[in-house]
């Protein structure tokens, strides 16, 4: 661990939530020198038995491992996790398909949430400058003073003053709620249709189930489900699926038959039983996309993480998003000498369009996943993505690589990626015209029997894809 600057700034910054962000945060500001206190309202979960929250498993990126990397976390974390280097497509038949994410040796890894929240938590007490408080919930505050008051367990209070009260509470942030109340504060939240459950795939003799290194999806268009590889030799299977379809099923047959029907071949490795039982442990789960503007109030208060920019997580981006705000704000503190009322309009006006980019990605993406990567047409134009990437690496860059595999502000690579679709698919259609053209001069010529110029529309594609992979 680096040794804090030891600047002579003792200004008090108090994170709200000792989550994921909340907990990166405490080093990212102890690690600059600032007195730091955390706030959370749960126990701490490194003392607890049961690990109360989500535990949908983690894709860690490049833009997390950034973050990580700055307080000196980033081979830790690295080797506790699982490199899945392509997407393994799980066909209805039981056939499978790989398509890589990127190009040879980029991946992204499965990682475990709650071991990830303990070992930032652990990190973030090692600094002398950081103290941790568990089991405190946040009663009020004030965005004029940084005076907050704290309920505790034993039904007393404390109470503290802040010179920066950084948010980080998650998607039903308690900070929030203030700014709820501000005139020209901007606020969406959306529920999406579909729930999601987890089920676990147990070892086989002692092995996974599945090959490790891949991130499983079994994609039926309305629905899904996918599994990440633990470090325990089991999968956590995740089904995707509108709420409306969760109710239908009301008795373990009808589990089993559904999974008969749409994921065949996963019975047999999560185990008949086990499907009953974990189908109904719980319900399906609510997904929520949250938006808002600007991310400050005045010279005292920001909100990052979930609190600020809740995305689903079909991009494998929310907690990478999270992280990368820490990177973000620091940037911001760099550049404005660590002046709070310069800083905190500056990270709102540079962060919050790549937030929404995110977002909307994030929505995007579900799309894909659980329908169009058991299009032909969506493997062949990863093809030719890939391809023109290699051929020109400046010029034509994958939407998955952008954001995925650099730090390429999401809004960014969205304008990019608009751009490059235009070229790709006119480069496509001149092609294609090209093509017809020069068959047209040659069936003039010579003109064939006509019974032999049918051609079946997926041979007809096929041939356009030899055309532009040789």
């Amino acid at each position: 661990m680096e040794e804090s600057t030891g600047r002579p700034t003792k200004k008090k910054v108090v994170v709200v939530g000792g989550g994921l962000v909340g907990a990166l945060n405490a080093c990212f500001f102890a690690k600059r020198g600032f007195n730091v206190e955390v706030f959370e309202t749960r126990e701490d979960i490194r003392q607890a038995k049961v690990v109360k929250g989500r535990s949908i498993n983690l894709a860690l990126s490049h833009r997390g491992r950034q973050a990580l990397k700055q307080v000196g976390m980033e081979d830790k974390i690295v080797s506790q996790g699982i490199p899945m280097n392509s997407r393994m497509i799980h066909s209805p038949s039981g056939k499978q398909s790989a398509i890589p994410y990127g190009k040879k040796g980029q991946f992204i890894l499965s990682v475990d949430r709650a071991n990830l929240n303990k070992e930032l938590l652990t990190e973030a007490e090692t600094y002398p400058n950081t103290k941790l408080n568990f089991d405190h919930k946040l009663q009020d505050w004030s965005a004029e003073t940084g005076q907050m008051t704290f309920a505790r367990p034993d039904g007393s209070e404390k109470q503290i003053n802040a010179d920066l009260i950084v948010g980080c509470d998650g998607a039903f942030s308690a900070i929030r709620k203030q700014f709820l109340r501000r005139s020209r504060f901007n606020y969406s939240q959306t529920y999406i249709p579909h729930g999601y459950m987890e089920l676990t795939m147990p070892p086989i003799n002692g092995e996974f189930a599945m090959k490790p290194n891949y991130l499983h999806i079994w994609p039926r268009n309305t629905f899904m489900m996918i599994a990440l590889p633990n470090l325990d030799k089991t999968f956590t299977c995740t089904l995707f699926m509108p709420f409306d379809e969760f109710e239908k099923i009301t008795t373990g047959d009808e589990v089993i038959d559904f999974f008969q029907t749409y994921f065949p071949d996963a019975i047999p490795l999560i185990g008949v039983d086990a499907l009953k039982e974990d189908y109904f442990r719980l319900p399906g789960q609510a997904m929520v996309s949250i938006k808002c503007s600007p991310y400050h109030i005045g010279d005292k208060c920001v909100i990052m993480g979930d609190a600020a920019h809740a995305v689903v997580p079909f991009y494998g981006q929310g907690m990478n998003a999270g992280f990368e705000d820490c990177i973000v704000f620091g940037e911001v503190l760099d550049q404005l000498n660590e002046d709070f009322s310069a800083v905190l309009p500056e990270y709102s006006r540079v962060r919050v369009p790549d937030d929404h980019a995110i977002a909307d990605l994030a929505m995007y993406n579900y799309i894909e996943m659980r329908a169009h990567v058991n299009s032909k047409w969506f493997i062949f134009r990863k093809h030719v993505d890939n391809l023109l990437h290699v051929l020109m690496p400046k010029t034509i860059i994958p939407l998955y690589t952008m954001v995925t595999f650099t730090r390429t502000r999401y809004h960014e690579a969205v304008d990019r990626w608009h751009w490059q679709e235009k070229v790709i698919n006119r480069g496509l259609l001149f092609s294609a015209t090209g093509a017809v053209l020069g068959g047209s001069y040659l069936l003039i010529k010579n003109p064939p029997d006509i019974s032999k110029l049918i051609i079946p529309a997926e041979k007809m594609r096929d041939r356009l894809v030899v055309l532009w992979t040789h």
